[in-house]
């Protein structure tokens, strides 16, 4: 299954100047499943989703639905 580079993901971290390793230890996982998930490699679950939106301020729809 190809997934696509979460684009939306990176540039919403990057406006809060948070690194992968920073946003990772905030939402509970390594910064390995944090690259895999914007480089398009992995499909977060649900809650680990919305663990990224809540840090990030973003609702599911901003982050991981496709326009």
């Amino acid at each position: 299954m190809y997934l696509p580079k979460n684009l939306k993901l990176k540039s919403a971290r990057a406006a809060l100047d948070l690194s992968q390793q920073q946003l990772a230890e905030k939402v509970g996982v390594t910064r390995q499943t944090l690259n895999a998930i914007e480089s398009g490699n992995y499909n977060p679950t649900i809650n680990l989703c919305k663990a990224i939106c809540k840090v990030l301020g973003k609702t599911l729809d901003e982050l991981f639905w496709d326009d």
